[in-house]
Formats: C-alpha cells, sequence, structure tokens
C-alpha cells in the first residue's frame, strides 16, 4: 500500500507508456492479420489499407474492446491472492507489457506474425506463477483460452472453407458469373454490416454511457433489429458501388469477377479491422486498465471501477501508430507467402476470421486473431488443395508461435523481478 501511496504517478506514467508500447507492437506485428489478405490479394494498396485500419481499428478498439479488456484486467489472476500485496499486481502488469512489447518489437522486425494474445497472457501467467505464486494464476480461465487458441482457427478454417464453397456454388458455376456476382455480392455486404452492428450494439457502447432502447423487448432483439437495418445501408451502398464496375473484354471473365469481389473486400477489411480492434485492444490496455484501477483506488484490488475512456483511446492510438510505421512487413508474410489470394479467397478468409473474432469478443475470450486468421487462410487454401500452400511459411509461422509463450513469460518475469527492485518491494 505504501509503496502505490508513495509512487502512484509514477507508476500510472509507466502503465501509460508501456501501454502504447505494447499497442504499438500489436499495430505493427498483428494488425497484418487484419489486413494482409486485403494487401495480397491486390484489393487494396498498403497505403489504402492504412487508413482503413486506421478507422476501424480504432472504432473496434473504443467502442467494442472492453467486454475483452475485463478478462485480461481480472481474469487470469485471481484478486484475492494479492489483497495484501497489491503493489506485486502493479509490477506484474507492467512488467507484462513491457515485456510482451519488447517481443512484438523483435518479431515486427523479422517479420514473424507472431500472437499478442500469445504474448500478454504468457507474459501474465510467468510473472503472476514465479513472482508470486502458481495459486495466483486463475488456471481455469487460462484453460479456457487455451482452448480457444486451438478452437479459434479451426472455426475460422471452416468458416472460411464453407464460405469459398458458396462463392463457387453460387456464382463461379454459373454461365452468367458477372451478374450472379453482383446479385449476390451485397448479401456478403449485409452479413458484414450486420456482424459489426451486432458486437457494438449487444457489447462496445455500454462502456462509454450509451444505451439504445427501442422498446421492442429484449436488448437482443433491438440490436438485431438495429443491425439488419444498418446491414441493408451497407449493402445498398455496396451495390451502388457494383453498379459503376468497369468491365474489360468478356463481361463474365474472372477478372472481371475479381473485381467485384475488390469491392466487397472493401468492406470486409472494415469488418476485419473492427473485429481486431475489438479483441486485440485489450492485449495492450487489459494490464493497463488493472493498474490504473489499483493505483486510483489506493491499493484496493478487484474493486468495480468503470473503464476509463482515455485507456482504450490510448489503446486504439498505439494500435494505428504501430501499423503505419512498421506493419507493412508482417503484412507480406500473412497477404503473400502462405497460399495464393485473389479478392474472393481473401473475401471468404477475412469474414470468416472477423466473425471469429466478432463472436469471440461479445463472449469476452481474448482469442488469437494471428490464430484465427492463418486459420482462415488455410481454409481457403484447402478448398484447392493442400498443394496450394507454402507449407514451409505454414511451418515457419507455427515455430514462431511455439516460441511467442515462453518469450513472453521469461522476459516478464525478469522485467518483474527489477521492477521490484528499483521500487523496493
Amino acid at each position: 500500500m505504501e509503496i502505490i501511496a508513495s509512487h502512484g504517478f509514477i507508476l500510472l506514467t509507466l502503465a501509460c507508456v508501456f501501454g502504447l508500447f505494447m499497442a504499438w507492437g500489436i499495430g505493427a506485428n498483428d494488425v497484418a492479420n487484419a489486413m494482409g489478405t486485403s494487401v495480397g490479394s491486390r484489393a487494396l494498396t498498403l497505403k489504402q489499407a492504412i487508413i482503413i485500419a486506421a478507422i476501424f481499428e480504432f472504432a473496434g478498439a473504443y467502442l467494442a474492446g472492453g467486454e475483452v479488456t475485463s478478462t485480461i484486467r481480472k481474469g487470469i489472476i485471481d484478486p484475492a491472492v494479492l489483497t495484501d500485496t497489491p503493489e506485486l499486481l502493479v509490477f506484474g502488469m507492467l512488467s507484462a507489457l513491457l515485456a510482451a512489447a519488447t517481443w512484438l518489437l523483435i518479431a515486427s522486425i523479422k517479420g514473424w506474425p507472431v500472437s499478442t494474445t500469445h504474448s500478454i497472457v504468457g507474459a501474465i501467467v510467468g510473472f503472476a506463477a514465479v513472482g508470486i505464486s502458481v495459486d495466483s494464476v486463475a488456471w481455469g480461465k487460462v484453460g479456457q483460452i487455451a482452448a480457444s487458441w486451438v478452437v479459434s482457427p479451426l472455426l475460422a478454417g471452416s468458416m472460411a472453407f464453407a464460405l469459398i464453397v458458396s462463392v463457387q456454388k453460387l456464382i463461379f458455376d454459373h454461365e452468367n458469373t458477372f451478374e450472379r456476382a453482383r446479385k449476390y455480392v451485397p448479401i456478403y455486404m449485409w452479413i458484414v454490416g450486420f456482424m459489426i452492428c451486432m458486437v457494438t450494439l449487444l457489447k462496445g457502447l455500454k462502456h462509454i454511457g450509451v444505451d439504445l432502447d427501442l422498446g421492442m423487448g429484449s436488448k437482443f432483439v433491438n440490436a438485431m433489429v438495429i443491425s439488419a437495418l444498418v446491414g441493408f445501408v451497407i449493402a445498398g451502398i455496396g451495390a451502388a458501388l457494383l453498379r459503376n464496375i468497369k468491365t474489360s473484354g468478356d463481361i463474365n471473365s474472372t477478372e472481371n469477377i475479381e473485381r467485384i469481389f475488390g469491392v466487397l473486400m472493401i468492406f470486409t477489411a472494415c469488418g476485419m479491422a473492427f473485429a481486431h480492434g475489438s479483441n486485440d485492444v485489450a492485449n495492450a490496455v487489459g494490464p493497463l486498465a488493472a493498474v490504473v484501477s489499483t493505483v486510483q483506488s489506493g491499493g484496493i484490488i478487484g474493486a468495480k471501477a468503470a473503464l476509463p475512456w482515455w485507456v482504450l483511446a490510448i489503446g486504439g492510438a498505439g494500435i494505428v501508430t504501430g501499423l503505419a510505421t512498421y506493419g507493412w512487413r508482417v503484412i507480406q508474410t500473412i497477404g503473400k507467402k502462405i497460399t495464393e489470394l485473389t479478392p474472393s479467397r481473401g473475401f471468404a478468409a477475412e469474414l470468416a476470421a472477423a466473425s471469429t473474432v466478432v463472436l469471440a469478443s461479445a463472449t469476452g475470450l481474448p482469442i488469437s486473431t494471428t490464430h484465427t486468421l492463418v486459420g482462415a487462410v488455410l481454409g481457403v487454401g484447402l478448398a484447392r488443395g493442400v498443394e496450394a500452400l507454402n507449407l514451409r511459411t505454414v511451418g515457419a509461422i507455427f515455430a514462431s508461435w511455439l516460441v511467442t509463450l515462453p518469450a513472453g513469460a521469461g522476459l516478464a518475469i525478469i522485467f518483474f523481478y527489477i521492477l521490484s527492485a528499483v521500487f523496493g518491494a
């Protein structure tokens, strides 16, 4: 208690700096999962991808990031164990942020697409198990998170496989492919608009004090009606854009069809960026929120405190900055080196991954967006056969995933003992 009272301002300042560093690392490394398929399929240029990500990553982080943040903030460590030593929680969360951010910096320089969720969860578990006690870790919650790292790529891969098959059956297996594409692509756009709106209304707006009630029964029913209407607006905008597509040569050529899917990918890129921001901002601001809550309450752990709006804003700003400065390295790995992507394939991968991430964000489960997106890209590749995959790149990605957990944990333990020594704990 005395350490927090004496050094509260310094600890809060460090938390903001480390949280911003971690958010930068997420932008530099993990936003490639949101934008890699769009750039790799040439539906968007790198500059366009950065602009879209800047808007929708920040919106997702700010509007829908609160639910997962609560899991990272208070779901992994048992607060009761630290009631008498709140400074250890503060040092631990600071060390976890710095450790995960350092690892992400190294991985981004190398162009490795690693999991930021792995990095931060591994760091938190590492400092807690070694620096405090094994009993301080809520192993049941950690088990749920670990299970999601397996389930999410399988779910995303299956959804991507189903989506690309549906595109094949509805559009490519017919003679009048261009007209069928213009007919069915707005339906996919409606799905994107509906999905983003649902998670925002159900989980995102409550922490900024907005509560929509149309008087139509439950909050879920209200959200469904509003989301359906928003989806129709998005589909209408998309349909208008599709009418202005310029064609060349045979109107039913693959090139012309892919131009339609290029327009669709603008919408799915927005959806994926929003979904990514809503889930992965927690990796930066969850530990930051734990430090802010503990310091501002004078050392009381587990006190119910609203998530300050500026905490999510720090996370969103850091993510955008990281993408703009260093994101291109990892974008190349995801978008070009796993399998050959066209706009139609990239759309299936992005929509499947975004849907999986949004579902996880709505339930508060911090899944790995890296695992989810790679799983979706693999699902799209497998729809054309195993030979369509670059197995060497896939193997290298899997290997970097295995290193991430112990790297985050090891760095966090080192930083934890350094901070404890500096502040005399």
